[in-house]
């Protein structure tokens, strides 16, 4: 009876829970820990961060054909898909000496710069009276239904190559 009596007072003492429902601190031990190593992986670039990196696609490249001999101007769209953000920092051909990317400010003034933005989620497009890249230093004139070769670097990602097609000099890209 004695012992009945010591049971019932220890259920029922007020702020204590029965010995049955109260954590077990081994268990308690390995749920926390199981879940910080989680966290720590996924923050160490595991599968819950694979979406975090730039995921880079060109399209709507084309070069119209310049009316001088030693300059033109090229365009496109670098598309990222990825969760973080990359820049374009440079473009080479072999079509030219130098290629330079550039962008308009407000003014309406054309300025060289060292790199681009391309926000995650989100489109760089090169355009005619925004930003945009000049080929200087032509090896030959491109002429229309010609193309030429880009390879576009980041600052993140790897490069990418680019077959880029010379439209005439009136060509308007739909959409």
């Amino acid at each position: 009876m004695k012992q009945q009596s010591e049971r019932l007072s220890q259920q029922s003492t007020p702020g204590r829970l029965p010995r049955r429902l109260r954590p077990r601190p081994a268990l308690v031990t390995a749920v926390a820990g199981s879940a910080l190593c989680a966290l720590a992986l996924s923050a160490c670039g595991g599968p819950a961060s694979a979406d975090a990196e730039p995921k880079l696609a060109v399209s709507g490249a084309y070069v119209p054909q310049p009316p001088m001999a030693d300059m033109a101007a090229g365009y496109f769209t670098v598309t990222n898909t990825g969760g973080r953000a990359d820049a374009l920092t440079s473009v080479t051909s072999d079509a030219a000496s130098s290629l330079t990317l550039m962008r308009t400010t407000s003014d309406g003034e054309m300025q060289g710069v060292k790199s681009l933005p391309i926000p995650a989620n989100g489109k760089l497009t090169l355009s005619t009276g925004g930003n945009h890249l000049m080929l200087m230093g032509l090896k030959r004139k491109p002429t229309a239904g010609q193309s030429v070769t880009f390879e576009l670097h980041f600052a993140k990602s790897a490069p990418l190559s680019v077959r880029v097609p010379v439209e005439p000099a009136t060509y308007q890209p739909k959409g």
